[in-house]
């Protein structure tokens, strides 16, 4: 049974920091990237940060230089590490799963940014 188990979230004020985490388990096919998805109240779901197998990020602009996404391919986990958040950050934050047949998502978190 695949799973992805997110946690983390929370309510934090603005400016402060956030650390999301996202364990897999259950895939059998090699997961050739990671990923942080946000779906803020009455919008679409958005990609906010991606990483590799190999390693290579890339980022929302709205999130370049305050969010970071690590991996530790031995704990099967990813994380989003959230700096200078802001109130427009609040969201339910989702980890997916990519192999190259399929993809997996995680059931969410919610981040809330208010003071």
């Amino acid at each position: 049974q695949v799973r992805l188990v997110e946690s983390g979230g929370g309510l934090v004020q603005p400016g402060g920091s956030l650390r999301l985490s996202c364990t897999v388990s259950g895939i059998s096919r090699a997961i050739d990237a990671m990923g942080w998805y946000r779906q803020p109240p009455g919008n679409q779901r958005e990609l906010v940060a991606r990483i590799t197998s190999a390693g290579m990020s890339r980022y929302a602009n709205s999130v370049e230089g305050r969010f970071t996404i690590s991996k530790d391919n031995k704990e099967n986990t990813v994380y989003l590490q959230m700096n200078a958040v802001k109130p427009e950050d609040t969201a339910v934050y989702y980890c997916r799963a990519q192999t190259d047949m399929s993809y997996y998502w995680g059931q969410g978190t919610q981040v809330t940014v208010s003071s």
